[in-house]
């Protein structure tokens, strides 16, 4: 039986990632510090083995590792946090917070699982980064730099890890509704306008990027290293579209020459 791991795993997005491994008949491992959530996680999605530990910690993660008795055909570093206020409001104590969960985390967890990937000859990790790594954002504290921080990260990691026998890529979600990005769609109005922000004009869903994380840790992205894929409905891209602009320049140029 094919196997996953998703560390955050026990809310969220995590949690999504995890049912829909198991429900394409994945035996999955959710690692979470939340023991009463991970629990909950756990008796609610079949073929799931809890695994406490906290991804800053080096020890923690490989007891988790050797408690799920089987090389993960997938890891996913999904484990995040962000602490949101302007740079210049930031205390040291919450910029160290979300460094040492999102960027430190990572790298804990996936030179861990990396050296036992490369003793069987095979394996995938996904990294979830973000849009805000892509573009920054204000008032998001240290969340945006250490999801860009991720992504060069992972390109490092599938050079070095690629003749191993490894794969790592990463992927970043955009507008999605639920997870961390739940109070902000609470309210209808801003729900409303971010949504027709949106090229395909919806937001996006859990399972919109559980079901990209299972394509990326698939055989069928065997070709697939050191890409970051954006899935967020054409956000990204549309920057200029979303700027105000008159309707007559889009007439300027017809019937005549303009230098």
């Amino acid at each position: 039986m094919k196997s996953l791991i998703v560390t955050g795993g026990a809310n969220g997005l995590g949690r999504s990632i995890a049912q829909s491994a198991s429900d394409a008949g994945y035996r999955v491992g959710i690692i979470d510090a939340n023991i009463d959530a991970l629990e909950d996680a756990a008796s609610s999605i079949q073929n799931t083995v809890p695994l406490f530990a906290s991804v800053t910690s080096s020890d923690e993660i490989t007891s988790a590792l050797d408690k799920f008795e089987q090389v993960p055909d997938i890891w996913v570093n999904n484990a995040g946090i962000v602490r949101f206020g302007p740079l210049l409001e930031l205390s040291i104590d919450d910029w160290r917070a979300v460094v040492d969960v999102n960027l430190t985390g990572t790298f804990i967890c996936s030179t861990i699982v990396a050296q036992a990937m490369a003793h069987r000859g095979s394996g995938s990790i996904v990294n979830i980064t973000s849009i805000n790594g892509i573009a920054a954002g204000t008032n998001s504290g240290a969340y945006g730099a250490t999801k860009s921080a991720i992504s060069l990260l992972t390109q490092q990691m599938s050079l070095e890890w690629g003749e191993l026998g490894l794969r790592v890529n990463a992927l970043a979600p955009g507008l999605i509704d639920g997870g961390m990005s739940e109070p902000i769609y609470s309210d209808p109005q801003f729900r409303k306008l971010r949504t027709e922000k949106v090229p395909i004009g919806r937001l996006g869903t859990e399972d919109d990027i559980a079901q990209a994380v299972l394509f990326l840790g698939s055989e069928s992205a065997s070709y697939i290293t050191g890409h970051e894929l954006v899935v967020d409905g054409g956000i990204i891209n549309s920057i200029i579209a979303n700027l105000p602009r008159p309707s007559s320049v889009d007439s300027v140029g017809l019937g005549e020459e303009r230098l």
